[in-house]
């Protein structure tokens, strides 16, 4: 075989490996890329993003829009040509697959974790709201999890609401453990809950739970620091004066929070906080409406933009990183709690923009 063809084959031959080596050997990474965008004034699949029922309501215009990144899932692994394209895409990033998964997570406990998230994220969107707008909101304290295997496993759920334990009234979360602990392990306490189904219905009726308490006794348990313990964790539920629900499907994590509280403002406020403009944004929130930064921000921008977002409200914390790309004709607005997002939403409405706390001028990527 002549020496030129023999090397033209050898060649040939060694980029067909390599080719197979790029498709076929997984490597250790995830993508991140902008997600949807929705509308938390609008509707998604057919219904109203944000119900309100019992109180009065006031029209709306222009977007205050929630936005996501897509990521792959725990499961999938990245081949290296799909890792080098993520790379060079400017509008994607690849990340170490730890970073998004801790190590043995399975999909289905990362989607119960984004669900989770998601689900906190809501009521303290509305407790958030509701305090913005100076309207009552009650708490009381639930089961939060219960511990497989453990004494009150199969007697107390999720939710059950905790109203007393041996009979002392129970004010806050944290006066469960002190009452359960002032026993030795192997005795009995006695809990008055009610029902989580019972406290959920009272709830959707806007209502506190009434009656239908219910006492429950458990046998405690030596926990390895001695305590005596039943084995749950002691959380806090809201009361509304009034429904709320959020229906949005297909979405995890906690950093639709700020949207979902403006949202909530706005329809409960005469008149119209965008001005008709096009505002999305992001951020966590807590319950006394301090937002918090959140992953994947550039990508966020970007999705924002490409749905034609003009102002996007982002954490104080994320600014910098923000501000290194921001989206042609995008203006970045920096929020620290939602009383900052609606001061700014109020200067958007009537062109004060000039007035605006951005995180830098528009950027030059389009």
């Amino acid at each position: 075989m002549p020496r030129r063809t023999a090397t033209l084959l050898a060649s040939t031959l060694m980029l067909i490996a390599l080719l197979c080596a790029g498709v076929l050997i997984p490597v250790p990474y995830s993508e991140m890329s902008p997600g949807p965008t929705v509308n938390t004034l609008g509707d998604h699949d057919g219904e109203p993003v944000l119900q309100i029922s019992g109180r009065k309501t006031y029209p709306t215009t222009g977007h205050l829009n929630m936005t996501t990144v897509r990521v792959t899932g725990p499961d999938y692994r990245m081949n290296l040509f799909e890792a080098v394209y993520g790379w060079l895409d400017h509008d994607n990033a690849v990340v170490p697959h730890k970073t998004l998964y801790p190590e043995g997570q399975t999909a289905e406990q990362a989607d119960q974790e984004n669900a989770e998230e998601f689900s906190q994220s809501q009521e303290s969107a509305k407790t958030s709201a509701l305090h913005q707008l100076h309207l009552p909101v009650a708490a009381q304290t639930v089961v939060g999890s219960v511990v497989k295997d453990k004494p009150a496993d199969g007697r107390l759920h999720a939710g059950d609401v905790i109203k007393a334990v041996d009979g002392t009234a129970v004010k806050q979360a944290g006066d469960v453990a002190k009452l359960v602990t002032r026993h030795k392990p192997g005795e009995k306490v006695v809990f008055t809950i009610i029902p989580a189904k019972d406290a959920a219905a009272a709830e959707k009726r806007g209502k506190k739970p009434g009656t239908g308490a219910k006492q429950i006794t458990i046998t405690t348990q030596k926990a390895d620091d001695g305590r005596a313990i039943v084995g749950i964790q002691a959380g806090v539920d809201h009361i509304f004066p009034f429904p709320i629900d959020v229906k949005l499907a297909d979405v995890g994590g906690p950093s639709a929070g700020l949207m979902f509280a403006l949202g909530i403002v706005d329809k409960l406020t005469p008149g119209d906080m965008t001005g008709g403009k096009f505002v999305a944004g992001t951020g966590t929130i807590d319950d006394k409406g301090k937002v918090g930064p959140i992953g994947g921000i550039s990508m966020k921008t970007v999705g924002a933009r490409d749905k034609g977002a003009q102002y996007f409200l982002t954490p104080k914390e994320n600014c910098a990183a923000a501000a290194k790309d921001t989206p042609q004709g995008l203006t970045l607005v920096k929020v620290g709690t939602i009383g900052d997002a609606v001061k700014a939403l109020e200067k958007i409405r009537k062109g004060d923009t000039a007035g605006l706390p951005s995180c830098s001028p528009a950027g030059h990527h389009s």
